[in-house]
């Protein structure tokens, strides 16, 4: 009798089914005891582990945008940082290229800066506020200048729109309803004081520290690509730059002229604060000099209808001119955005951050422009 096969030899663990001795060992529990053949590992291409990841993906996300939802307003000021000091980095630049080394033209930039607010705040604030009072005294006369107009009368009669007003605006206390009275407007101011302090500390820190943030930055990028991405970097930062400066020359050449206008043309008690609202709205693209212009004009027309029409014929002619001479050269080195596109951006950024994105849209578009023509289009038109 021949003796059988190996694998089927009496003894032999496979020869009856039972497991072997590995298989054995990794099946057995902390007894000592058998429980079966231990099962294939899970796929990680196993419809539960997909879930179950993209679930924790899922989640993950929603976590951290609301978190960035509760800090919208900290990343807002921290935006509108940035962007003045890249604003004020020109000036920077400027010492610079005089032979004033960065930390010295970093320091003068921001003692100017500051003895200029302080000059505001020491000199025209006072005066603004006088101002603004006088034109609150008089409002309820130019109300009854304006009831006396046939066509406004007619109105009034129908449904007494003056009187509302003038007793609205005579009783004084309409800033109080507006911010839910003192304690309101007293934390209104507050707030305002904290942002303003947070983004003049943010903006010195940026300005002081821009070469070595910009150099970290570009360090992300691979090695073979860094010198590209510091060209592309630099040169939106030189356009988001032009473009504040520029806006903020633009808007004192808007207020300086209405300042000149308004002392000529017989306002000279509300000279400088009506021009100090004009350069500050006419920083809102599109809409901003036209509402400073509506308000003095206004204001004119309840003084003597004869300075209103001065005021008309003025800021029309103004706005030509601001529209087709300064602003174009102000900004032929900063921003090459067409209107289109300019109106776009100003109409998106309003209604997603309301006047501080009207502000910041234009030179985002811009930079974005940039982007799309230097990296997009050129990649397009080599292949």
């Amino acid at each position: 009798m021949t003796d059988a096969p190996r694998d089927l030899q009496e003894g032999d663990p496979e020869a009856d089914g039972s497991p072997g001795p590995e298989e054995v060992d990794a099946a057995l529990d902390g007894d000592g005891e058998y429980l079966g053949e231990l099962g294939a590992p899970l796929s990680r291409h196993s419809p539960f582990v997909w879930g179950f990841f993209g679930g924790l993906g899922f989640f993950l996300a929603w976590w951290l945008g609301g978190v960035v939802t509760s800090i919208g307003p900290t990343l807002l000021l921290v935006v509108v940082a940035l962007f003045l000091a890249a604003g004020l980095n020109p000036a920077v630049e400027f010492f610079e290229r005089h032979g004033m080394r960065r930390s010295y033209a970093v320091v003068t930039v921001i003692v100017v800066a500051l003895a200029a607010v302080a000059l505001f705040l020491v000199a025209i604030v006072p005066v603004i506020t006088d101002q603004v009072q006088s034109i609150g005294d008089n409002a309820p006369d130019w109300l009854e200048r304006l009831q006396k107009n046939q066509r406004v009368q007619e109105l009034d009669d129908r449904y007494q729109v003056i009187e509302k007003i003038k007793d609205y605006v005579g009783k004084g206390d309409f800033a109080s309803s507006l911010f839910g009275g003192v304690i309101g407007i007293g934390l209104a101011v507050l707030s305002a004081l904290a942002n303003a302090f947070i983004v003049i500390v943010l903006t010195l820190y940026f300005l002081a520290s821009l070469d070595k943030t910009k150099k970290a930055l570009y360090q992300l990028a691979p090695a073979s690509r860094r010198e590209r991405v510091t060209l592309l970097g630099d040169q939106v930062i030189r356009g988001v730059g032009g473009y504040v400066s520029g806006a903020f020359i633009v808007a004192t050449c808007a207020g300086i002229s209405s300042l000149i206008f308004l002392f000529v043309v017989g306002l000279g008690q509300y000279a400088v604060a009506l021009a100090f609202v004009v350069a500050l709205l006419d920083v809102i693209p599109m809409i901003g000099a036209t509402i400073g212009a509506v308000i003095v004009t206004a204001i004119g027309f309840a003084e003597d209808p004869k300075i209103g029409i001065a005021c008309i014929v003025f800021y029309v002619i103004y706005q030509q001119v601001e529209n087709y001479v300064i602003y174009p050269r102000v900004m032929s080195h900063s921003v090459d955005v067409p209107g289109a596109v300019t109106v776009i951006a100003a109409l998106v950024g309003a209604a997603l951050l309301g006047v501080i994105g009207a502000l910041l849209a234009i030179p985002t578009a811009a930079a974005i422009l940039m982007l799309t023509r230097e990296v997009v289009v050129r990649r397009q038109d080599h292949r």
